[in-house]
């Protein structure tokens, strides 16, 4: 057995690094949020749109194409953001990094790769 393997917790410095790793793809995920939402309600209205009536009828079509696909991506970045949040909060009660179905530490590989997992790579193939 390892010594990760036998930890209970990630340490304060470690919990940090994991941090800094959400905080930079939580200011991510929200930037790219508000721009799918931006495209949905066409608030930014400084485009090409209206200067160019050839590209207006291709970004048209693109548009009534892709509104409802631009819809499902904004649900899934928000519920994205969401888990990014409710990590943040494990990291704040200490929780962090434990598997919720083997209380054995998540791999920290996993955790840089998917900051906001709440299950070990072995737990998750149990899943399937």
């Amino acid at each position: 057995m390892s010594a990760e393997e036998e930890k209970t917790r990630y340490s304060y410095e470690e919990l940090q690094e994991f941090k800094e790793i959400i905080l930079k793809k939580l200011e991510k995920a929200q930037k790219d949020y508000e721009l799918y939402r931006s495209m949905l309600s066409h608030e930014d209205t400084n485009d090409i749109m209206d200067t160019s009536p050839t590209f207006k009828v291709l970004e048209e079509g693109a548009n009534v194409l892709s509104k409802e696909e631009i819809g499902k991506i904004a649900q899934r970045q928000l519920k994205f953001i969401q888990h990014l949040q409710a990590a943040l909060v494990r990291i704040e009660t200490g929780t962090y990094g434990v598997c919720r179905e083997t209380g054995k530490l998540i791999a920290k590989e996993r955790l840089r790769a998917v900051p906001h997992a709440t299950l070990s790579m072995d737990a998750k193939m149990n899943r399937k």
